[in-house]
């Protein structure tokens, strides 16, 4: 039935494509090469089989995903090596390398058309880009790799350095925009702190979106501890399961790398909070509330997943939280924070905010308290939240600890601002493809217009032309607290030549109030001629 049910549903993905047209590309030959790097769990990844020399594709997919996201992609951490192997020794993880890159991080499932959204990830930003004038393998480029990995891994400094390279001498030598969501941000400021020469000779600007540069203390806390899930709603049905999840992600160094940096002065200090149960003697117990700072919070992770493990090949291996895998961390947030900005090089940092984001994580309550710690891995977390974009506090994304050009807030959710208008705008102006020198993304905003309707029409001698005229003002907020809409309106009468000729017009227009940085603005008007003036 299942089969039969796949088989229905790509029968349907295959014709919905057949009514895609391509468009005709705008390609501008000035704009400078732009190399794109996604965040964590952000690029396809196949499994090459050793043996056959075939490639599947293991993330993301929704069919057989948890079967074939256990098989392929559950791994151990080696310390010697600092790299993730997976569990099956015939199975190695390649990125695809098809349209220069920019397949890995497109479309995460190329296959699914029916909820593609859920598995989007640069893909309405490289359209924009295209109609801006950039081409692929020409201006631009993308860059995936193996998100279970450090982000210091040695093969992937190396290809990023081969991929830098590559694009600049295919370029005629321009140097390269970089533009980078998420923790390849910490991806990308890990090879500069690294390759700093190299970054120098190459880059000529960096765009960070939503870069969790001091971490995500809240995100990282409950992951560690729970798993996480990157799709919602029916989707989640048939995809990776978060209990699945969770048993890749304590093996890899990406995660532990995005736990809170100790030497950052946290204005909202991140912490793990559990309402414990203490017995208090007659068989009476009580509940109290118990706060471990980041580095408490280890001894905590430990006790709690000291039994964690799972069943592969018919063996059971021991997943604890990995103290080895946490000391490679920290030595990468030393590379992290001694990292330089070369001078040649301009930094902008753009951050999400508005959304509610996890900083400090709860565990329990007063009227149901935990009573051994072991139970944490299956509790559902409670959490302090702070400002951010969901995912990314906005004291860690701006936290970047390097001379920038602008940082800029956009109210939005960590994957959504990579599809929000109001980036796309400051992005384009930053890379200088907009050719509008006034344009100022820090503190100006943008005019969108959302719809324009004209009729005109004649009664009795009298010609009418009614507008309707529809805007939404995306900026970065004025501090709008009203609740209910402005209301104005204005006229205009003009006499003719004499007196059965005249012309008079009025508008009225209503302000929304400001949400989510946006501002819905409309304008209905008429005008009114009599006597052919």
């Amino acid at each position: 039935m299942t089969i039969l049910l796949e088989d229905i549903v790509k029968a349907v993905e295959a014709w919905l494509k057949i009514l895609k047209e391509p468009k005709e590309v705008y390609a501008d030959e000035n704009l400078d090469p732009v190399l794109i790097v996604p965040g964590i769990a952000g690029s396809i990844l196949n499994a090459k089989d050793a043996q056959t020399g075939n490639e599947e594709r293991v993330w993301v997919r929704i069919w057989e995903a948890d079967r074939e996201f256990r098989a392929k992609l559950w791994c151990q951490f080696d310390p010697e090596t600092g790299k993730t192997v997976s569990l099956d020794p015939n199975i190695s993880i390649v990125v695809p390398e098809d349209r220069d890159g920019l397949y890995a991080i497109d479309c995460l499932d190329p296959d699914m058309v029916i909820g593609r959204d859920s598995v989007c990830y640069f893909h309405d930003m490289i359209k924009e880009m295209t109609s801006w004038g950039y081409q692929e393998g020409k201006t631009l480029f993308g860059f995936g790799y193996d998100f279970r990995q450090s982000n210091r891994l040695k093969e992937t400094m190396d290809r990023l350095a081969a991929k830098l390279e590559a694009i600049y001498t295919a370029s005629g030598e321009k140097k390269i925009n970089v533009i980078t969501h998420s923790m390849g941000g910490l991806l990308v400021k890990c090879f500069m702190s690294l390759h700093n020469d190299i970054f120098e000779k190459y880059v000529k600007s960096w765009i960070a979106i939503a870069a969790p540069f001091q971490g995500a203390p809240g995100y990282v806390t409950s992951t560690l501890m729970n798993g996480m899930s990157f799709v919602s709603g029916w989707e989640a049905y048939f995809f990776v399961s978060k209990w699945s999840m969770h048993q890749l992600l304590i093996e890899c160094p990406s995660i532990y790398e995005l736990m809170a940096c100790l030497d950052h002065e946290w204005e909202h200090n991140p912490q793990l909070q559990i309402w414990k149960e203490i017995q208090i003697g007659n068989g009476d117990s009580t509940a109290i509330l118990e706060t471990f700072s980041p580095i408490e919070s280890v001894s905590i992770f430990t006790q709690a997943l000291s039994v964690n493990e799972l069943s592969y090949g018919g063996v059971d291996i021991p997943l604890p939280f990995n103290k080895e895998v946490l000391q490679w961390a920290n030595k990468t947030r030393e590379i992290l924070s001694s990292a330089k900005l070369p001078e040649s090089v301009k930094f902008y940092n753009v951050y999400g905010t508005g959304r509610d984001t996890p900083q400090s994580v709860c565990y329990g309550s007063a009227d149901s308290p935990v009573s051994d710690l072991q139970e944490l891995p299956f509790l559902d977390a409670t959490y302090i939240n702070v400002d951010g974009d969901g995912t990314v506090p906005v004291e860690s994304a701006k936290a970047d600890g390097l001379d920038a050009e602008a940082r800029v807030g956009i109210p939005g959710e960590h994957r959504g601002i990579l599809c929000d208008k109001h980036t796309f705008r400051i992005v384009r102006h930053w890379l200088k493809a907009d050719h509008d020198p006034f344009y100022n993304p820090v503190n100006d905003y943008v005019i969108l217009p959302t719809l324009f309707e004209v009729e005109r029409h004649s009664d009795k001698g009298l010609e009418v032309t009614s507008l309707k005229e529809e805007w939404e003002i995306v900026s970065k907020g004025n501090d709008d607290n009203r609740e209910q809409p402005m209301v104005g309106s204005i006229s205009v009468s003009r006499a003719g030549d004499d007196e059965s000729s005249a012309e008079e017009a009025r508008a009225t227009f209503i302000v929304h109030p400001e949400s989510d940085g946006k501002q819905h603005i409309e304008l209905n008007a008429m005008s009114v001629t009599a006597g052919g003036a």
